[in-house]
């Protein structure tokens, strides 16, 4: 499904105006510093209404080696893990003993740069095909990105993916800036991540699916409520490529910079992050800006995840996993240069967190044994 064209002149006129006038186990945090912004406070929940910052706990162990340019990490409820690789375009299924077993394939994905195979998510489903859920994928194909859903079978450890059906598609693709996250948030809609695909003009335009955080339902229509009337949720990305909802029902999306500024950003609907007129922090109050900013050599952030209303957010070029509280804007980073590039976090099972390395996408120095997947736990 493609999204239909919707004219915006006006409000793209409306924002050029405003603009003219404008533990012992425990390691530490290192060093490095990130920027809170001025408006933390509005990101603070009201006091016992979130449990306490939780933050990385001893050393990490690992769960699984071998991986080739790994993207995205999906927990299935009530069993397995499924991890996608971007270039082999292969979904693997990690067993119990920490072996990797093909699932499946995304036949029609097209690798090139930072496009493949992206992001994952799983919805329930008795109903489907195989009577257990959708895997929901997204990746590059031959002239757009796109995202389908597969049929999900067998049971942990023997994971099967049934014939992709068509959810959306038309997001402009590019070498670079393709975004690729896709998760359901607690409203029961698919949220998707799009880059600006190289072209920054595709951020502020809202008739394009580009540099946007897009929602959708289930089976690829636009839902009621959508600020628009069409599948943009919030525009004025560059490449957003991490998205992650608190226990308030919020969401948070992590965003490359060009070349100053990486963000987190707190999303709300209709809103404009500026791009590219803006990067990072701003005074123009037609734009939103970032709860925290960071150095583009300590971030290019990717994936986040969040724990007991904690937001962990894993680190390409600055080879870090960055833990921020939400209440304050304090951020923290953890085991800098200690595994390389990071491309995903998740929740882990009983209070650990999961991320997976990506030394092996063509920008990394990757060790023997590379990918590897990660557990850490996390305490208070």
């Amino acid at each position: 499904m493609r999204a239909g064209a919707v004219t915006r002149a006006a409000l793209a006129a409306s924002v050029l105006v405003a603009l003219s006038g404008c533990t012992a186990g425990a390691p530490a945090p290192s060093a490095s510093t990130a920027t809170p912004a001025r408006e933390v406070s509005s990101a603070s929940p009201s006091p016992g209404a979130v449990p306490r910052p939780v933050h990385p706990v001893g050393d990490p162990v690992v769960i699984a080696s071998g991986l080739a340019a790994p993207w995205s990490i999906l927990r299935i409820p009530g069993g397995g893990t499924l991890i996608s690789e971007r270039d082999t375009t292969l979904i693997r299924e990690l067993r119990g003993d920490g072996s990797l077993r093909q699932a499946g394939v995304v036949a029609d994905a097209r690798p090139g740069g930072e496009g493949g195979l992206l992001g994952l998510a799983f919805l329930p489903d008795t109903a489907a095909p195989g009577g257990t859920g959708w895997v929901y994928a997204y990746f590059t194909a031959d002239v757009d990105n796109r995202i389908v859903r597969m049929p999900l079978g067998g049971p942990a450890g023997q994971r099967t993916l049934g014939a992709p059906e068509p959810v959306l598609d038309g997001i402009p693709r590019a070498g670079n800036h393709n975004g690729g996250r896709i998760a359901f948030g607690p409203d029961g809609l698919l949220y998707a991540t799009a880059g600006d695909a190289g072209n920054g003009a595709n951020a502020q335009d809202l008739d394009s699916l580009g540099g946007k955080i897009l929602r959708m339902t289930p089976t690829g229509r636009v839902p009621a409520g959508n600020p628009f009337g069409t599948y943009v949720y919030s525009y004025g990305h560059r490449n957003p490529q991490g998205i992650a909802w608190d226990s308030r029902g919020r969401l948070w999306a992590s965003e490359f910079g060009q070349s100053t500024w990486d963000e987190l950003n707190l999303i709300t609907a209709g809103a404009n992050y500026g791009w590219p007129i803006v990067e990072g922090q701003s005074d123009h109050e037609v734009f939103v800006n970032p709860l925290v900013q960071w150095s583009t050599d300590q971030a290019s952030p990717s994936g986040i995840a969040i724990v007991d209303d904690t937001i962990f957010m894993a680190g390409l070029r600055g080879e870090r996993l960055w833990r921020i509280d939400p209440s304050s804007g304090e951020a923290g980073d953890w085991f800098v240069h200690s595994y390389g590039r990071l491309r995903d976090v998740v929740p882990g099972p009983d209070g650990t967190l999961w991320f997976v390395s990506n030394n092996t996408d063509g920008r990394g120095t990757p060790a023997p044994g590379d990918d590897r997947l990660y557990q850490v736990e996390v305490a208070p």
